[in-house]
């Protein structure tokens, strides 16, 4: 059996055919598979804005623009956002600065006519063309976009270097504004020249730089909203449209056998009551449910103490049989994950623990170990709702 013949990462384009191929093959070979560089996609390439108007358009208030200067080390970064003034640009020098405005297509037509050719795709799927001018040595550092994006070169020459590694790290900085990869590793680069142009699926590493004299990039971006927006707008959307009778139900509740345990009958009404919760596994629809249903309708919530307790402290003030009195805005269930392993949750809040101590915190309001002194990994429970202000110490009383 052949193995069919991987895709070519590099092709040549013209005015009919600006991938360099018809529309189905790109998007059957490439789109969010693999990087594809087309030399000469738009041949004799002449922007559709000039340096000077797109440096207007970043001191308009309503324009989304961000001014980035980096040091000839590349080390140390500083990133201005709009509205910018000529002030900014004076100081900026003839290296290693780049400026980035969005949504340039809905303030300029010329700049929106570039879309017609990416008409294959659905509309809706299009978000803007981004626009970057830079001088030698611009850009915005390594880093990994979570969308697909056609870069097209307009004027002068940008380097770029890309990585199709699908083991490379792609942990960020925590030293700069720009969301920076640590590790970047390329395993192709180019330069690009006016009217070629590469596209990249989400989650390739990549870094563009300016390279001899002032360069400008016309970026095709596409939408792709993350899950968590999907779920938190549908969500949101449901809410609105559900009355308010609707409601948790517990018809067929039967005596609690173990105090503040949500049980397997609790999360199976919740899957029935829920729209989409029967997609969410037992684990997350437990987690979620146990800090939800804690922090449901309070009005207050503890305040930890002026000096947190250290773990020596609490258990010498236990063996002197001193007591733990749970907060009276302290809210507390418990799921089991297994046999000997449970989930405690306090005000939204969740620890590891036994079902025997997650039970024992639910169902007493005040706790004494002076019989029996709480081992290591129940002390360091203990240790974190008292400083957390959910139990607070209180002395024996003298007879």
């Amino acid at each position: 059996m052949t193995t069919p013949a991987t895709p070519p990462i590099e092709v040549r384009g013209s005015d009919r055919q600006p991938l360099g191929m018809p529309p189905a093959r790109f998007l059957r070979d490439y789109w969010q598979k693999r990087p594809l560089l087309v030399r000469g996609a738009f041949p004799g390439f002449e922007p559709p804005i000039a340096p000077d108007e797109l440096a207007g358009l970043a001191c308009e208030e309503g324009a989304l623009s961000r001014l980035i200067v980096h040091d000839a080390a590349r080390t140390r970064w500083k990133v201005k956002t709009g509205p910018l003034d000529e002030a900014d640009f004076a100081t900026t020098g003839d290296a290693n600065w780049t400026l980035l405005v969005q949504d340039v297509d809905k303030w300029d037509a010329g700049v929106a006519q570039l879309l017609e050719p990416f008409a294959f795709l659905p509309s809706w799927r299009v978000d803007d063309i981004m626009v970057s001018y830079a001088e030698p040595g611009g850009g915005v550092g390594a880093h990994v976009d979570q969308y697909d994006v056609f870069l097209l070169q307009g004027l002068g020459q940008r380097h770029w270097a890309v990585s199709t590694d699908p083991a490379a790290p792609k942990d960020f900085r925590p030293d700069v504004e720009l969301k920076q990869l640590v590790h970047f590793e390329p395993t192709h680069e180019w330069l690009l020249d006016p009217g070629d142009m590469l596209y990249l699926p989400p989650g390739v590493p990549h870094d563009g730089v300016a390279f001899g004299g002032p360069c400008m990039t016309f970026s095709v971006g596409m939408r792709a909203p993350a899950q968590a927006e999907l779920l938190g707008d549908l969500a949101d959307y449901l809410a609105e449209r559900l009355p308010e009778e609707l409601r948790y139900a517990d018809p067929d509740l039967a005596p609690a056998r173990a105090a503040g345990e949500i049980d397997r009958a609790a999360l199976a009404r919740l899957r029935a009551a829920l729209p989409f919760a029967a997609a969410l596994d037992e684990l997350t629809l437990r987690d979620w449910f146990g800090r939800f249903v804690t922090r449901y309708r309070l009005a207050q919530t503890p305040a930890p103490p002026d000096r947190p307790l250290t773990a020596a402290a609490l258990r010498r003030r236990l063996a002197g049989g001193a007591q733990l009195l749970r907060h009276p805005w302290t809210r507390l269930a418990w799921t089991r994950d297994g046999a000997r392993a449970a989930t405690l949750f306090a005000n939204g809040q969740a620890w590891p623990t036994s079902p025997a101590l997650a039970e024992r915190l639910c169902a007493q309001r005040a706790l004494d170990f002076a019989g029996q002194p709480p081992g290591e990994a129940e002390l360091a429970l203990l240790l974190a709702l008292a400083n957390e202000g959910h139990l607070v110490p209180r002395r024996p009383r003298r007879r």
